[in-house]
């Protein structure tokens, strides 16, 4: 007798490697699957330009990457005595001009950079509707807690949607590895302040203009994870309080699913023992000459050695 409808993630005929590089964009759930590939010693870069949720602006962001086009005084604008770029979250603002610009160009080089050797990225949507903001005329990807009365919102078309996908993909193709492949999903996360049926307008559309695309790119995959919450998750145990956002049971459960469906089994047994491995690092002791827990840390050392002798690139660094 079955109890819920489980929803399944196909699986890949290629496979995520141990020292396969991996860059996620968009909505906030990207970054929670990130951190979860990080914890795993994957090497990973997730939004260089902090959390952005339409795809409109994922472009944006994709192309000034390919371009490693800085930023510059005169796109910024000011607000509650901060310097303010509307392409970016508001984790990027600072009080004076020169610290928002290092903050946002050293992400753009580092973007740019990492994008070069890339073999797999994630993009994770979230809305479909955009905020232009009104003196600039210029659509923002975060509003900075600047009054309503300054933007004007919209939902992005049809074509806008799809020329967005597109480009995004046009140049992530152009700077990445030959063979990258790109992984997109619709983030599960509700945006209720739009309204329960707007949401559900919007992310319809994000997956239908999603849908389309992948008919005519190579090498890019639609994950279900929008579907997984909604169907096969369907109860608010797997949600926060805020009943919005899913637990970390849930987006463990989901990662679960697109690790069985994408990663090769060497870095199946990877992320594996280096969960084991971070779980043990928490590890504390009152008494750290106490010969049991010398003999533990002696362990824990010797398998964070046997990991590190598995892959070219730099884990563990803080244990």
């Amino acid at each position: 007798m079955k109890f819920r409808t489980e929803v399944n993630i196909p699986p890949s005929e290629k496979k995520i490697d141990v020292e396969d590089k991996i860059f996620s964009i968009g909505s906030c759930f990207a970054s929670e699957m990130t951190d979860l590939l990080g914890e795993g010693q994957l090497q990973t870069v997730n939004n260089p330009f902090g959390t952005i949720f339409n795809p409109f602006s994922i472009s944006n962001a994709v192309k000034r990457l390919h371009d490693s086009e800085f930023y510059t005084e005169d796109e910024l604008i000011t607000f509650n005595d901060e310097f303010i770029s509307l392409d970016h979250h508001s984790s990027f603002d600072r009080r004076y001009i020169h610290q928002t610009l290092d903050k946002i160009n050293a992400g753009i080089e580092v973007g740019n950079r990492f994008l070069q050797d890339t073999g797999w990225v994630i993009i994770t949507y979230g809305t479909s509707f955009i905020y232009e903001f009104i003196p600039k005329k210029k659509v923002a990807a975060n509003c900075h807690k600047i009054p309503q009365k300054f933007f004007e919102k919209r939902l992005l078309s049809h074509q806008e949607l799809t020329d967005s996908i597109y480009n995004t993909v046009l140049n992530l193709k152009d700077i990445c590895r030959d063979d990258v492949q790109i992984l997109f999903t619709v983030s599960p996360v509700r945006h209720t302040k739009d309204g329960m049926i707007e949401n559900q307008l919007s992310k319809s559309k994000l997956i239908t203009a999603v849908h389309e695309a992948l008919l005519q790119l190579e090498n890019c995959h639609y994950l279900p994870v929008y579907e997984i919450l909604m169907d096969d998750l369907r109860d608010y145990r797997f949600y926060k309080e805020d009943l919005i956002h899913p637990t970390s049971q849930a987006v463990n459960y989901i990662f679960d699913k697109f690790g069985e469906a994408y990663f090769s089994d060497a870095t199946k047994t990877f992320i594996k023992e280096s969960f084991k491995i971070n779980k043990a690092l928490e590890h504390r002791t009152e008494d750290d000459k106490d010969p049991k827990y010398i003999e533990f840390r002696e362990k824990l050392t010797a398998r964070i050695e046997a990991q590190r002798d598995k892959v070219r690139h730099k884990i563990f660094l803080n244990d």
